[in-house]
C-alpha cells in the first residue's frame, strides 16, 4: 500500500502580530513592536502550500487560533463584555492583552507529536497535542490545537488523540519541532528521534545558562510511552546547550531529517556520534540506511543558521529518489549559506535542488518553513479517512487567498490589538473559515 508524507501547514492568523513574546528566539525578539502584515503572511504561507501541491506533495492546511483569546484574560481576573475585557486589558496589563493577540500557533511544528501507524503498538497513527508551556502565550493553544486535529483526524480506527503532558516545567513538551522521523519508507517502520533540551530529574545533563531548555527529556519519554512506541525504535539525543543560548531555541532550528537522512549543523548535538551510531543501528533494523549531512562550522557559524534558517528548512523527498531542500529568502541573502548550498546541490549529493520561498512575515516573527507545517505520515487508507476539507487543492488555494482578502488587515501594530473590533473581525473569519475547511464547532466562541 502506497503511503506519504503529508504537510499540513499552518495557516496565518488574523491577528499575525509583531510582540517579540519568545524570549530565546532572535528574530522574535529583535522585530519586536514593528507593525506587521497579516494579509501579507498569510499569502505568503499559502503560496507555499500551493507551490508544494503542484510539484506533486500532498498538502494540507491546519486552522488558525480564536485571538484575541478572551476565556484567556477572563481566567486572569478581566471581566465585562468581552469588549470591557479587552479594553481593561490594554490598560491595566498590555503584555497580557498582547500575548492573547498572538498568532504564534502558526507555527505547527509545535502543534503536535505524531507517530505513524507503522511504529505503534495498536497500529493507528497516534497525535499528542504540545503544552508548550515554557511560554505563556503558547501554552493556551493546546486545547483548540487537540479540537481542530480532532475534527481532522476523526475516525478512531486509524486516529489515535493524547491530551497535552501535565503543564509543569517538568514537561515541557515543544512538540514536532524536537522530533522527526527516519524510515526506508514512509508505511514501513521506523525510528522516532526526540531531542531534549534538558532533564528535569536527572543532573547528569547539562543546561543551557542563558535562554531556556524548552523540551525535557521526561516529556519525551513520556509521548513515547502514549504512542505505544518501541524501544528499539526510538533514539533520544541531547540539544547541545552552547548552540541553545545561541538562540536555537528547538532542534527544527540546527537539524532537520526526512527519510534516511539527518541534515545538521556540526554544534547541534552532544555526543553526536555516538547518536549518529544509534540511529544507523536501529534504522538498520529496520531495513534502512540511515545516511547524515553535517554542516562544518567552519563554513557555516551557529549564528549564521539561526540568521538565515538554514536547518528550520523542509527536506523533501521526490519519487525519483532524490531530495529537494524547502530554504526561505534569508538563505540567499546569507553568503556564507548561499555558498554552502550551492556547493551542496552541485555535488551530486543526496540534496540536489534547493527552493527558495519568500516568507519575510514569518520570518521576521521568528518561524521559517519547518516551523510552518506539521508532518503526517499516512498510508492511502489513512490518507482518505482525513477530513477532505483540509486537503490543499487548486480551488481550496483560490477560496482561501479570496477568504484572506476579505477578512485580514494589510498592516498591524501593538495598538491596534486593544481594538475590540479585531476580535469581531477574528471571529467571523474564523466562523467561515470552519465552514470551508469542514471543522466543525472547534472554536470556543462556537462552543460556548
Amino acid at each position: 500500500m502506497k503511503s506519504y508524507e503529508v504537510n499540513f501547514d499552518g495557516l496565518v492568523g488574523p491577528t499575525h502580530n509583531y510582540g517579540g513574546l519568545s524570549y530565546g528566539n532572535v528574530a522574535s525578539q529583535s522585530n519586536s513592536q514593528q507593525s506587521s502584515n497579516p494579509r501579507e503572511a498569510a499569502l505568503q504561507g499559502l503560496a507555499k502550500m500551493k507551490a508544494l501541491m503542484e510539484m506533486g506533495f500532498q498538502q494540507g492546511v491546519l486552522a488558525p487560533q480564536e485571538r484575541p483569546d478572551v476565556a484567556a484574560l477572563r481566567r486572569l481576573g478581566f471581566a465585562g463584555s468581552d469588549a470591557q475585557v479587552i479594553e481593561r486589558a490594554a490598560k491595566d496589563a498590555m503584555p497580557l492583552l498582547v500575548a492573547s493577540c498572538s498568532a504564534s500557533s502558526m507555527w505547527v511544528a509545535n502543534a503536535a507529536t505524531v507517530s505513524p501507524s507503522a511504529d505503534t503498538a495498536d497500529g493507528r497513527v497516534h497525535f499528542t497535542a504540545a503544552n508548550l508551556n515554557c511560554k505563556y502565550h503558547r501554552s493556551i493553544e493546546h486545547p483548540t490545537t487537540s479540537r481542530v486535529l480532532g475534527a481532522m483526524f476523526a475516525d478512531q480506527k486509524h486516529f489515535a488523540h493524547h491530551a497535552a503532558l501535565p503543564a509543569v516545567a517538568q514537561f515541557g513538551d515543544e512538540g514536532a519541532a524536537n522530533h522527526t522521523r527516519f524510515c526506508r519508507d514512509y508505511g514501513q517502520a521506523g525510528v522516532e528521534f526526540f531531542v531534549f533540551g534538558r532533564s528535569a530529574f536527572d543532573t547528569r545533563y547539562p543546561a543551557p545558562q542563558k535562554y531556556p531548555a524548552r523540551q525535557t527529556l521526561e516529556a519525551s519519554l513520556a509521548v513515547a510511552r502514549l504512542h505505544g512506541l518501541s524501544n528499539d525504535g526510538v533514539v533520544y539525543a541531547q540539544q547541545n546547550p552552547s548552540v541553545i543560548d545561541q538562540g536555537v531555541f528547538h532542534n527544527d532550528v540546527i537539524a532537520v531529517g526526512n527519510g534516511e537522512v539527518l541534515f545538521y549543523h556540526e554544534d547541534a548535538f552532544l555526543e553526536t556520534d555516538k547518536m549518529l551510531a544509534e540511529l544507523q543501528a536501529k534504522l538498520g533494523k529496520c531495513g534502512g540506511n540511515f545516511q547524515s549531512i553535517c554542516v562544518p562550522r567552519s563554513q557555516v557559524t551557529v549564528e549564521d543558521a539561526v540568521r538565515s534558517y538554514l536547518f528550520n528548512s523542509q527536506l523533501l523527498s521526490r519519487a525519483d529518489g532524490s531530495m529537494l531542500l524547502i530554504v526561505p529568502e534569508e538563505c540567499r541573502g546569507n553568503e556564507r549559506v548561499w555558498q554552502y548550498l550551492q556547493s551542496l546541490t552541485s555535488s551530486g549529493g543526496l540534496i540536489r535542488e534547493v527552493k527558495v520561498f519568500d516568507l519575510k512575515q514569518s520570518m521576521q516573527n521568528g518561524g521559517g518553513p519547518a516551523c510552518l507545517r506539521l508532518r503526517v505520515a499516512l498510508n492511502q487508507t489513512e490518507l482518505a479517512a482525513v477530513n477532505p476539507g483540509v486537503i490543499m487543492t487548486a480551488p481550496l488555494y483560490g477560496t482561501l487567498t479570496q477568504w484572506v482578502d476579505r477578512h485580514y488587515r494589510d498592516r498591524l501594530s501593538e495598538n491596534d490589538l486593544a481594538d475590540p473590533q479585531l476580535l469581531l473581525e477574528c471571529r467571523t473569519a474564523l466562523d467561515e473559515l470552519t465552514q470551508i475547511l469542514k471543522l466543525g464547532a472547534v472554536y470556543p466562541f462556537q462552543i460556548n
